[in-house]
């Protein structure tokens, strides 16, 4: 092989392992930043019921969904308040400490950002509600308005009442 061409394909081959060790290095390095959205029913039963893509133990995740009225308790001595999430099935239960968004309350449409520490319990770093208080996170306003046709709710209705987006 001629030097020059011997000289420019280390060069190339360089470039472009150089190019996928800080590409590869930046994608490690942002692992731990990745929330991923899901709904409680699909933290349970897994996206698109499929047990495999459930969320494990550990995983940072954002959950969005409607408050469970009746279920919020403030610690009386501390920030910590512990309330359950629901959509159009089962309800996770959410711990956070700290202080509630002023739209927070009982039947609001919020997103939780945290880990989950059992199938079931999500330990929130940030509680978000949008300053709409008619507010549902746009996957779970599809999932209502899918299960409100089931009952005979016309869209049009839950479009007025602004859940669906």
């Amino acid at each position: 092989m001629i030097p020059r061409r011997k000289s420019r394909m280390f060069i190339v081959l360089f470039i472009l392992f150089g190019t996928t060790l800080v590409a590869g290095l930046v994608l490690y390095a942002l692992r731990q930043n990745i929330d991923l959205f899901y709904t409680p029913s699909e933290i349970i039963y897994g996206k698109d019921n499929d047990p495999a893509q459930k969320p494990h133990i550990g995983q940072h995740i954002r959950v969005g969904g409607m408050v469970v009225p009746g279920s919020v308790k403030h610690d009386d001595k501390s920030l910590k308040v512990t309330f359950d999430l629901n959509d159009t099935g089962p309800a996770i239960t959410v711990h956070y400490e700290g202080i509630l968004p002023d739209l927070f309350k009982e039947g609001q449409g919020i997103v939780a950002q945290g880990a989950l520490v059992e199938p079931r319990v999500l330990n929130a770093t940030e509680v978000l509600a949008k300053h709409d208080e008619n507010y549902v996170p746009p996957d779970l306003a599809q999932k209502m308005q899918k299960t409100h046709e089931n009952f005979g709710v016309a869209p049009n209705e839950l479009k007025a009442k602004g859940a669906a987006q």
